[in-house]
């Protein structure tokens, strides 16, 4: 990428899956794999598990069909500085945001992803600091439905083989339940899932312990990103996952299920209502705001 002037960034987390979050409204910006690794660096860059690019639909080519249902467009991207559809924790730190910047008030509003709109509330009593909305006030996200692909999964860490389940959410996640999420592993590096073709762009995989009656825990490899403390979609996932193993199944029961999930960075809560819609309510957080050196970040 190329620029003259500084540019500005923040920093946020929700239940510690962080993000670099760069405003660029008008889509001026021209944020290369490189620029973005560079930004995404834990020890040279600003870091974080990804990057979120807040840019009007209007002007930018992926979302302009959608700027008549929502305004903001979030280009979110890895921290390897790939292209990911969607990302459940940073909808949540994107709306934080837009808040925090006067751009929307508090209540409803429509997101525009990879993956689709997507629904988020802002509760109008969300805590307040010294600089605006940036307290860990719940967010709720409406993560449209999940699709559960027919075909076997195996998980493969060192020695031992598991069967996976196969959920979407706007991306890929494979499932497995074990005993002990220290039967995950360090998690460096990708889990093997086979067959190879079940997921050709790459897949999150999520390791899940149950806690109790529907609460469950999990640890997560994030496609581009490595272990994260944190994942949104893959909370959903699971979620989804462990209700249909318990017996749960909300479209053919008529009743919404509530999960409780457990991620190594906080808490979230996941609901199935019977249309299928998934909401997530979990907290956003912005805690740093800054400029970036033009030079430094053209490499």
């Amino acid at each position: 990428m190329s620029t003259a002037q500084p540019v500005p960034f923040l920093k946020g987390h929700g239940t510690e899956n962080d993000f670099v979050i760069v405003p660029d409204p008008d889509g001026a910006l021209a944020l290369d794999a490189a620029a973005v690794r560079r930004l995404c660096d834990r020890r040279a860059g600003v870091g974080g598990d990804g990057l979120l690019r807040v840019v009007r639909s209007a002007a930018h080519p992926e979302a302009r069909e959608t700027a008549g249902d929502a305004e903001w467009f979030m280009d979110y991207r890895n921290a390897d500085g790939s292209i990911a559809e969607m990302c459940g924790n940073g909808v949540r730190v994107f709306a934080r945001y837009l808040h925090r910047a006067g751009l929307v008030p508090p209540g409803d509003l429509v997101v525009a992803t990879r993956a689709g709109l997507r629904r988020v509330h802002l509760a109008k009593d969300a805590p307040t600091g010294a600089f605006g909305a940036l307290a860990a006030g719940p967010v709720t996200v409406g993560m449209g439905r999940a699709a559960l692909p027919e075909g076997d999964v195996t998980v493969t860490v060192g020695d031992r083989s598991r069967p996976a389940r196969h959920v979407g959410m706007g991306n890929p996640h494979a499932v497995v339940f074990v005993d002990d999420l220290a039967h995950a592993g360090r998690l460096l590096d990708p889990p093997l899932v086979t067959p190879a073709t079940a997921y050709p762009d790459g897949v999150n995989v999520e390791f899940v312990v149950d806690r109790g009656p529907r609460h469950v825990a999990l640890r997560v490899h994030e496609r581009g990103s490595g272990e994260t403390r944190s994942c949104g979609t893959g909370a959903c996932a699971v979620m989804v996952a462990a209700a249909r193993r318990d017996g749960a199944d909300p479209a053919a029961d008529g009743a919404p299920v509530t999960y409780t999930v457990d991620v190594p960075g906080g808490r979230l809560v996941i609901t199935e209502r019977p249309d299928g819609e998934i909401e997530m309510t979990g907290p956003a957080v912005i805690v740093a705001e800054g400029v970036l050196d033009p030079a430094w970040l053209a490499g």
